[in-house]
């Protein structure tokens, strides 16, 4: 067995990151846990192993969507079908641990929109039939420029059809190696400012149906087209609209 990490670091964000997608961290080593120990409960430095105590770290600005993370269908709207959405404590276990499939469209320019036609057609050229619950990953290679302060502007988008498309597959997560699912915010602000018109801005988001995104992978290309598993559990936070997941591909 095989695991490759398709999670991006958690580490505090370098200067010039906008501060809406910042991570910052307040780290306390091992002297201080000491200092702690002592001050706490009276036990000298001397009585612990090197003087020292523990070592421990506090998110100072980190947000559920900061790093590699899953989204909940609370976090596209309040109603989803004409339910109240379900956040991300309440999705089924079973949809974040199944066989993956990676599609590459690292062809496609930054702005651009994955098509219905475009999954077809990758899946026709992998030679792979979508199964239900099949996690589907699309690479944009755009990756690599994580922790850049214009990475939220690159990459293309899914369009709202292909994701309909690929939820009538019956698949239920799927993610992106780019800041977000839909393509970059201000090429789509533009789009609906100009046709001043509904279902444009966030349109893969909003299609009113509840799945799971992935959004802030990494390392997709180490993955063949299929053959392996996906595990992305996110973490139990009640009435989240999302929350980070270390998402790994496993291989046998």
């Amino acid at each position: 067995m095989r695991i490759i990490d398709l999670s991006v670091p958690i580490q505090p964000s370098p200067p010039g990151v906008p501060e809406f997608q910042r991570v910052s961290i307040t780290y306390s080593g091992n002297a201080q846990g000491g200092a702690e120990i002592e001050q706490m409960f009276g036990v000298p430095r001397e009585l612990l192993r090197n003087g020292e105590g523990w070592a421990t770290e506090t998110f100072t600005n980190f947000g559920t969507h900061s790093s590699t993370h899953v989204d909940a269908p609370l976090h596209y709207n309040s109603t989803i079908g004409g339910e109240p959405a379900q956040s991300i404590d309440q999705l089924p276990l079973e949809w974040f641990f199944a066989p993956g499939v990676a599609l590459d469209f690292r062809h496609k320019a930054d702005g651009e929109v994955v098509t219905v036609e475009d999954l077809i057609a990758e899946l026709s050229r992998i030679g792979h039939t979508l199964k239900e619950r099949d996690i589907v990953l699309i690479r944009t290679g755009r990756d690599e420029f994580y922790g850049q302060p214009d990475y939220w502007l690159r990459g293309p988008g899914v369009s709202a059809d292909a994701t309909r498309w690929l939820f009538a597959q019956g698949v239920r997560v799927m993610g992106i190696d780019a800041w977000g699912w839909d393509a970059p915010l201000d090429r789509q602000a533009a789009a609906a400012r100009e046709g001043n018109a509904p279902g444009v801005f966030w349109a893969a988001h909003q299609v009113d149906l509840p799945y799971s995104q992935i959004e802030r992978l990494a390392n997709l290309g180490a993955l063949p087209p299929s053959g392996f598993q996906v595990a992305c559990f996110p973490l139990r936070l009640v009435g989240g609209s999302a929350a980070p997941a270390r998402v790994v591909a496993i291989l046998n």
